[in-house]
């Protein structure tokens, strides 16, 4: 028998308890065959022995904004300024580049209050840096954005009839003046301006971050919202996707969540979940699972809350800095019931961004109160962040068999700035780890990129060591993980709570040969992130590799 490709390794780390370790993997069209003895008397059309590398399942992003962060990679780099005098330049810098180039917004990510001694961009020097030009600039958390007077106008915002959405705000100075600090839904008010994207430059988009996935070992990823909301792109976003896949520019296999804004009532047989009282869908009866191993649609995205670098996370008690703030659900609490339960009963698992500890009381209660009436669906229910959870809520996750997907990407950037909103009386319950597994919950690594760095070999060096860049323990000690299970969020974690276990997730025979090729092992390297990817490979196929000949660009080689 001739199968496609044999690779040998110093090791190669399955993560499979039948067979954890191996130094051969065959692989034919596109998946595992098997392993060292298994491939004795086998032919190869290749055969690459990779010496002192080692292979690990490829990794899994169970949470991003992958086009949000593809588009934002042309925009200004705020994250790069230490004080606000510094930002301006970067902006002044972008404005006189842009001069030539009518009606072009000066867009910029990444900015982080922390690198500005906590204060904001003032409007008044932002309208003299672009008095005509309108500005839109993310906060790296998400929840927020800055933006000028400009801006503001072509909104409407300025009109003395302008309110406020539900579940958002354009801050204001004593005078009633914005400061051009927009919270929550209230970005969507500039949003609006831009929307939607056009396919051509979602694809282009996809095609540069996806590349970078590669590079990172990241084999696939879960799109934490599109079609709609303050996150979405497009109405027709999906149809970008498709168009990535079809071109070669989708460099990952990917899984699409809707947001909960994009359902609505379809209509079916009255013995069909659609025709019992208007479930919400989408149209044709598309649900979680439509698609193939290459893209498909995931659980629906559930905004409960805010932030917590933005204050706008649902507590139960106030932030520290900030009194009689404990942030705010994003809707009424009766609106979410009755909007998860009609998608839920329709067929769809739901995805709930819960962070403070009083939005993920209402997820618990959202996801057990369903799953009680209509029983389990298709795939995992899910709590997106999970960013502050009481010890009481463990065993309630467990339970219910609701996975979680706390950052450990977090911890350098933001965890000093999340410890100092909450005090340390609840410091132990933030982003946990260690305690999650410990219950039995399923625990997916993720991102949530751009507003933190999806390179997954930092973040695995984070889940074991927890360190903050000043160089704290986020949380608790208690919550580090050792290699072995830091590894497991990235591979099987993910893998699980994406509802595709079966085919990736460990290198097991028949299942997708995803893969990364490591200069060392994970588990025994004395650092996780001083290691190096040399190689990604989707499906059998590399997508990353910068060995001798190889290409670091995302292309693929035979």
């Amino acid at each position: 028998m001739r199968i496609d490709r044999i690779l040998g390794a110093a090791e190669i780390i399955t993560l499979d308890p039948d067979r954890p370790t191996a130094t051969r993997i065959g692989i034919l069209d596109g998946r595992i065959v098997g392993f060292d003895e298994e491939l004795d008397g086998l032919d190869a059309g290749v055969v690459e022995e990779l010496g002192d590398a080692v292979l690990v399942p490829g990794f899994i992003d169970a949470h991003t904004h992958t086009t949000w962060w593809g588009l934002g990679l042309d925009a200004v780099d705020l994250s790069r300024a230490r004080g606000l005098d510094e930002l301006y330049a970067l902006l002044r810098d972008e404005a006189t580049r842009l001069a030539e180039r009518p009606g072009h917004w000066i867009h910029g990510t990444g900015f982080n209050q922390k690198h500005h001694g906590g204060e904001h961009p003032d409007i008044r020097v932002l309208d003299e840096i672009a008095p005509d030009r309108p500005m839109y600039l993310r906060n790296t958390s998400g929840h927020q954005a800055i933006t000028n007077s400009a801006a503001l106008r072509l909104a409407g915002a300025l009109d003395a009839t302008y309110t406020d959405p539900e579940g958002g705000e354009i801050k204001r100075d004593a005078a009633g003046y914005p400061t051009g600090v927009l919270d929550e839904e209230a970005q969507g008010v500039i949003q609006h301006l831009l929307l939607p994207y056009s396919i051509e430059r979602i694809v282009d988009a996809l095609d540069t971050a996806t590349a970078r996935y590669a590079s990172y070992g990241i084999t696939g990823f879960t799109e934490a919202g599109v079609g709609g909301g303050w996150i979405g792109h497009s109405p027709i976003e999906i149809a970008a996707y498709q168009r990535a896949v079809r071109e070669g520019r989708l460099h990952a296999r990917g899984q699409l969540m809707p947001v909960l804004d994009v359902l609505h009532p379809v209509e079916g047989h009255a013995d069909d979940a659609h025709g019992r009282g208007g479930g919400l869908g989408l149209d044709l009866g598309i649900g979680p699972g439509f698609g193939d191993d290459r893209l498909s649609i995931g659980p629906v995205k559930v905004f409960l809350d805010g932030s917590l670098l933005g204050a706008t996370a649902a507590a139960t008690e106030d932030f520290c800095g900030t009194p009689h703030n404990h942030g705010y659900l994003l809707s009424s609490a009766d609106d979410f019931r009755e909007r998860v339960d009609a998608a839920y009963r329709a067929g769809w698992s739901v995805a709930v961004h819960a962070i403070g500890d009083a939005a993920v009381d209402l997820a618990i209660e959202l996801i057990t109160d369903c799953t009680a009436r209509y029983g389990r669906n298709a795939l995992p229910n899910r709590i997106e962040h999970c960013g502050m959870a009481r010890p009481e809520h463990l065993p309630l996750l467990a339970a219910a068999g609701i996975a979680v997907t706390p950052q450990a990407s977090f911890t350098g950037p933001l965890g000093r700035q999340f410890m100092e909103r909450v005090g340390p009386e609840r410091t132990a319950w933030l982003y946990r780890a260690r305690s999650f597994l410990d219950a039995g919950v399923v625990v997916a690594g993720s991102s949530d990129v751009p507003v933190a760095d999806p390179v997954v070999l930092r973040a695995l060096q984070a889940l074991v060591d927890r360190r903050t860049d000043e160089g704290e323990v986020f949380g608790a000690d208690a919550e580090c993980l050792s290699p072995l299970d830091a590894l497991r969020t990235y591979t099987v974690g993910s893998a699980t709570a994406t509802g595709t276990l079966a085919e990736r997730g460990t290198l097991t025979p028949g299942k997708l040969a995803d893969l990364v090729v490591l200069d060392g092992s994970p588990l025994t390297a004395p650092r996780i992130d001083e290691l190096t990817v040399l190689a990604t490979m989707v499906g059998g196929t590399y997508t990353h590799d910068v060995r001798d000949g190889g290409r670091a660009d995302g292309a693929a080689r035979p």
